[in-house]
């Protein structure tokens, strides 16, 4: 889901989820309301922030809405708030910041040509203000300056933009250090600004240490809490993030996202039960936000998407194929609807990825081989049908399948490399890896399958792995398996279940390389997690999970 994950895993769900930015407010359900009282609905909690501005006083609370909206990434919302302050307090410079701001989808993906062009035009506006006598305070004259560095047209590049965004975040952050949102906005546009090729971690230490002491001033800050959870979302910081995501659902449980973000943590540390109770709250609120007119109904697709993988980690594999197979409706459900909402436009992202997930972890190489993109798919959004198809060839040992199945990655990275996420094309060499070497186990070229595949694991140790993914490392294990190396296999499996703690075909592998290396006692260890993890296969059909369980009951895992 982020800039800085695509830097450390690619991680796509959100990356090329579009934002609906450049509808007008009023065709939304609930605009009216919100330009009448620019107050909370009834309830609503999004956490506490203090954002002072010399706009006129009945705009303060809509404003500190706005920008607590914006800590959670419910950009339409916000947008829909910072329009109506405009519109009924016409000097207010910083509701045009607000309105701009919504556009610079930090950690989702690149502003595209309309949301450039309206931010610019919003900056314009909130300079004219500012330039007035005696109307706006250096504070908020240092905002206007550091977000029109990053609409300034002069910019080639997004890279510039972010840049610069920072070291104008940067110096508000030096020359108003008591300003706890600009210390927060600072550290997000540090992660923002991470190239994405930057496995250093530097930028998320940095903004570690802005958020840390913050977060434990101030805990019921929406923005510390969920900036912590994005910094630490790689398996090598996951551990830092634990506390915020235990936390961040208290503070904004109005928001989807909020609810959502958490599982991030726990899906990184393979604690389970707690990302599917995540996902499952922010489902429940993105259906009371569409029941209620209101934007965030189609953060929906995004838990759902955490969901399917989470309870394949725990053999509720009906569940997985149930959501799996309703995603195509849901998201076509989602674009049907009117008005704007965050990521509203991405369900055949999420069709082609959990499409090819779904069979890929049960192991039904024919359905995966089988494969075709969503309808309605962008070029740049089928990598995952293909790296399916070409993962399942390998295992079927149909080299032809392979070939076409890599002729049409690669047709799908060139069109990446052609559309507005172009800077985030070095993370899917990792997947291209992949394909390239179960083509070559297809082709019976058992030292070039294993050097391709033990490259693609290198690489994703260095950039970190997505949530919802595979493990290289993993990849690599079931090769080296089916190679008659068990011992080789074991550890790759030992080393994919540090990076990837309790991932079920991981442990299930790891038990057979156990088994098959003469190793009993530590396969029956493996056996023994997988089973009570999954409440001893209770809701699985798999064969390898009905073994394990099986051998558990034995006093030792014998090799059979």
């Amino acid at each position: 889901m982020r800039k800085t994950n695509i830097a450390l895993g690619v991680a796509c769900a959100v990356m090329l989820a579009g934002v609906a930015h450049g509808q007008a407010t009023a065709s939304m359900p609930g605009a009216e309301h919100h330009h009448h009282d620019h107050a909370p609905g009834p309830g609503e909690r999004l956490g506490h922030v203090s954002f002072p501005t010399s706009c006129a006083a009945a705009s303060q609370t809509g404003m500190e809405r706005g920008v607590a909206l914006l800590h959670s990434f419910g950009y339409a919302e916000a947008q829909m708030q910072f329009t109506a302050i405009a519109k009924d307090d016409p000097g207010c410079a910083m509701a045009h910041w607000g309105i701009a701001m919504t556009q610079y989808t930090e950690l989702w993906d690149q502003p595209g040509p309309d949301a450039l062009k309206l931010g610019a035009a919003e900056m314009a506006k909130a300079r004219s203000l500012a330039a007035a006598p005696a109307t706006i305070t250096p504070r908020e004259k240092a905002y206007i300056a550091a977000l029109s560095a990053f609409f300034d047209p002069a910019a080639k590049t997004f890279q510039q933009r972010a840049d610069a965004y920072e070291a104008g975040m940067n110096d508000l952050h030096r020359e108003f250090p008591d300003d706890v949102e600009g210390a927060a906005f600072d550290a997000l546009a540090i992660l923002a600004a991470t190239p994405p090729n930057d496995t250093s971690l530097v930028h998320s230490r940095q903004a570690l240490a802005i958020l840390v002491p913050l977060f434990a001033a101030h805990p019921d800050h929406p923005g510390l809490a969920h900036y912590i959870i994005h910094t630490c979302d790689t398996p090598a910081l996951a551990p830092e993030g634990l506390a915020a995501a235990q936390e961040y659902t208290r503070i904004a449980p109005s928001s989807p996202h909020a609810l959502h973000m958490p599982s991030h943590i726990f899906a990184r540390l393979g604690m389970w039960q707690e990302d599917i109770d995540s996902n499952l709250a922010s489902v429940a609120a993105s259906k009371k936000a569409e029941a209620a007119g209101e934007p965030g109904a189609a953060h929906q697709m995004h838990a759902d998407e955490f969901l399917i993988y989470a309870y394949l980690q725990v053999g509720e594999d009906e569940k997985a194929r149930e959501l799996t197979a309703n995603m195509r409706s849901i998201g076509e459900h989602m674009n049907a609807m009117p008005g704007m909402d965050d990521m509203k436009n991405a369900g055949p992202f999420f069709d082609n990825e959990l499409s090819a997930i779904y069979p890929m972890e049960m192991h039904q190489w024919k359905v995966a081989a089988a494969l075709t993109p969503a309808p309605g798919s962008p070029a740049y959004e089928v990598m995952d049908t293909y790296w399916a198809q070409g993962v399942a060839a390998g295992h079927l040992r149909d080299a032809k399948l392979a070939a076409t199945a890599l002729a049409n990655f690669d047709q799908s990275v060139k069109a990446l490399k052609s559309s507005p996420y172009a800077n985030f094309a070095p993370g899917i060499d990792v997947k291209r890896d992949e394909i390239v070497g179960w083509k070559a186990f297809a082709e019976d070229q058992p030292d070039a399958a294993v050097a391709a595949l033990r490259k693609a694991a290198d690489q994703q140790d260095k950039l970190g792995q997505e949530e919802v993914d595979i493990p290289a490392r993993e990849m690599l294990g079931d090769l080296l398996l089916l190679e008659h190396k068990p011992a080789e296999a074991l550890t790759a499996y030992r080393v994919a279940l540090k990076e990837s703690p309790n991932r079920l075909n991981g442990m299930l592998s790891a038990g057979d390389a156990a088994e098959q290396a003469g190793l009993p006692e530590e396969a029956r260890a493996f056996y023994k997690a997988a089973a009570q993890q999954t409440d001893f296969g209770k809701n699985s059909q798999r064969p390898e999970l009905a073994r394990a369980v099986k051998l558990t009951e034995t006093p030792t895992a014998g090799g059979q």
